[in-house]
């Protein structure tokens, strides 16, 4: 069970990824069900960022559909339900397989805004234990240039080492 008090994060942003990433893995030790996974992932992150992650969630690969995202465990306002591979940055992250970082995202061909107040977003794609793309986690602020390299580094660790045990 998880605990309601947590112990305070450090205050640089590489240190509060590493203490976020040993929280969750504590918190999901043993847990087999993604979704259970993922939305303690949620909770956690925009939790620990409170000033910078406006929406923080999980888009999931639909398997029936096999080239669409479908909404999944979120923080924040309503979220889009579902995103065609290869539209918007979340599309366009599950396309690729790889992280996009969006400093200001009016100027992303495509975007999609599910809430015109997100300004920057960064989305890192989350594999399974076969290497098959599972989801994206997509985090969006209401200030431009909200992430860079620790971001993409601190939420690649994340995804890379807690939420791939299926």
């Amino acid at each position: 069970m998880a605990e309601a008090a947590r112990a305070p994060l450090p205050e640089g942003k590489a240190e509060r990824y590493a203490a976020l990433r040993a929280e969750i893995a504590a918190v999901i030790a043993g847990e087999p069900n993604r979704i259970a996974r993922y939305a303690t992932a949620s909770s956690l992150l925009a939790a620990a960022f409170p000033d910078r992650f406006f929406w923080t969630g999980f888009y999931l690969v639909d398997e029936a559909k096999g080239d669409e995202l479908v909404v999944g465990p979120y923080q924040g306002t309503l979220g889009c339900l579902r995103i065609p591979f290869g539209k918007g940055v979340c599309g366009a992250a599950a396309a690729q397989r790889q992280t996009i970082i969006v400093p200001d995202v009016s100027a992303f061909p495509g975007h999609i805004a599910c809430d015109s107040r997100s300004k920057s977003e960064i989305v890192i794609p989350v594999f399974d234990k076969s290497g098959a793309l599972a989801a994206v986690v997509d985090v969006d602020s209401t200030q431009f240039n909200a992430f860079d390299q620790i971001d993409q580094a601190g939420l690649e660790a994340i995804c890379g080492e807690l939420l791939t045990r299926d």
